[in-house]
């Protein structure tokens, strides 16, 4: 394949689409971030928040910022003037004042960070030693407390510990809506309208390629790239973009997208595997009930036409290769068990004669009644094999049997169709069944599916099946021979 093969072309420009939507996707998660995290943002990248509280309609809270502002004044001050002076004690008051009206109103209650305001009440209570934040603060701001504890030590502390706190605060202004505004949407638009576009010329193309297509289909040929273009609930733009990416092949969720394909087939087998069994259980209940069973069973005439595929009875035809398989194959080889048990049931009988144990008790004919026994039961096998091989080959034998089988099923059937029989039976099945779907069929829904289809995936990725061709309407070919 050539470099600039139409394939891929093709490979690229999905490529470059999906870096696209990724990179939105990560505007979007940022921005979603940004109000919880602005505080890590301020102190570590102070920058970030400098071009972004503008989108988030975000500015500094008038009164914390004056308290900030007072604060910086006091240290030029003393700087200036030393600490004892008239102007750092004015300064002094006006902070304290200041304190108390921040605890009073609390500034930090818009920006829902009232939290920061107890903390910084309980940095003071614990570094003045009062149990009052309001008197903390005035003993902090005074001329006696700075001069005793040390100026700069006490002001490094409100630097490290207090002003850090009362720089999250923020001011958010509110549209006319009664909700915070939001620019987001200036850094969306464009991403947006690029999907869009792209949206309706892959819509044409499908159009093109499926006349037979409405608009509207060729739209939701790729549906998950319209949670591209809705202005909310952004963070569904992940599905796409995850997409977007496997198919331009710059990352593989073959494993992810079988773990998800898995997952929700084990929740609706689950459902669907009690609902079909109970649902066959009911219907053989109903089936029991009505009577339909029974006289579909004993009856020559069904109630319904029965369909024949083959014009065979396949019921008859199983009961035949059965009956040739026990004659030929299976008695042939138990037959010698079956003379054992008949030889020590002969001697048990002889055992308990008078006469024969006399016999035994003479020296020439003691051993002449174990060799009777013998020869007896092999005789007995062998003829009673010969005679059920005969019955099957002797078409008169044959003749007699069917008769048979027929007179029974004749007077079985007229007797089970007595009513109390039928009855009786009727209530039997019906709690029997009953009995399954309490016991079997809750177990049989709880089975692990996750496994059931991990076992079906490999049976369908390692096992190699051919097709078998068989003719329907050829007859039953047996599939025993006789030896």
């Amino acid at each position: 394949m050539s470099k600039n093969s139409p394939k891929q072309r093709n490979l690229r420009f999905e490529q470059l689409m999906a870096i696209i939507a990724t990179v939105n996707l990560g505007l979007v998660l940022f921005d979603l971030s940004y109000i919880p995290w602005r505080n890590l943002y301020l102190l570590r990248v102070k920058h970030i928040t400098q071009v972004y509280d503008p989108i988030k309609a975000i500015e500094p809270h008038r009164e914390t910022k004056y308290y900030l502002e007072t604060v910086d004044t006091l240290k030029k001050q003393v700087s200036q003037t030393g600490l004892q002076s008239p102007q750092v004690k004015t300064k002094l008051e006006e902070l304290s004042r200041l304190s108390t009206e921040m605890i009073d109103t609390n500034p930090f209650a818009v920006a829902g960070k009232s939290g920061a305001l107890e903390t910084i009440k309980n940095r003071m209570r614990y570094h003045i030693h009062q149990e009052s934040a309001k008197l903390s603060f005035a003993i902090f701001w005074s001329q006696a407390y700075l001069s005793q504890k040390g100026w700069n030590q006490e002001i490094n502390f409100f630097d490290q510990k207090i002003a850090p706190l009362i720089k999250t605060n923020y001011f958010r202004h509110i549209g006319e809506n009664g909700e915070f505004i939001d620019r987001f949407w200036m850094i969306d638009l464009p991403f947006v309208i690029l999907f869009g576009v792209e949206l309706l010329g892959r819509s044409f193309y499908v159009k093109r390629r499926h006349p037979d297509f409405s608009w509207l289909n060729a739209i939701f040929w790729r549906w998950y790239d319209l949670f591209l273009l809705i202005p909310f609930w952004r963070l569904l733009r992940i599905i796409p973009v995850l997409i977007r990416l496997d198919h331009a092949q710059l990352l593989n969720l073959q494993s992810i997208r079988q773990q998800v394909h898995l997952g929700i087939v084990a929740n609706f087998a689950e459902e669907l595997t009690e609902i079909v069994v109970i649902r066959v259980i009911n219907q053989i209940q109903g089936s029991i009930q009505r009577g339909e069973l029974i006289r579909s069973l004993l009856q020559k005439e069904n109630l319904r036409p029965y369909i024949n595929i083959n014009n065979v009875n396949e019921v008859e035809a199983i009961a035949a290769i059965l009956v040739q398989t026990v004659i030929y194959q299976v008695l042939p080889k138990i037959q010698p068990d079956i003379a054992a048990i008949l030889r020590h049931n002969i001697e048990s009988t002889l055992n308990q004669l008078p006469a024969y144990q006399n016999l035994q008790m003479l020296p020439i004919l003691g051993q002449m009644p174990t060799h009777i026994s013998e020869q007896l039961a092999t005789h007995i096998t062998t003829n009673l094999y010969n005679t059920l091989v005969k019955a099957v080959e002797d078409p008169v034998s044959a003749k007699l049997s069917t008769q048979l089988v027929q007179s029974f099923s004749a007077a079985f059937g007229a007797e089970i169709q007595k009513k109390h029989v039928v009855s009786e039976i009727q209530s039997l099945l019906v709690d029997f069944f009953e009995e399954v779907k309490l016991n079997y069929v809750q177990n049989l829904s709880q089975e692990d599916m996750e496994q059931i289809l991990e076992q079906t995936r490999k049976l369908r990725t390692q096992v190699s099946v051919q097709p078998v061709v068989t003719n329907i309407g050829s007859p039953v070919v047996p599939l025993i021979k006789k030896k």
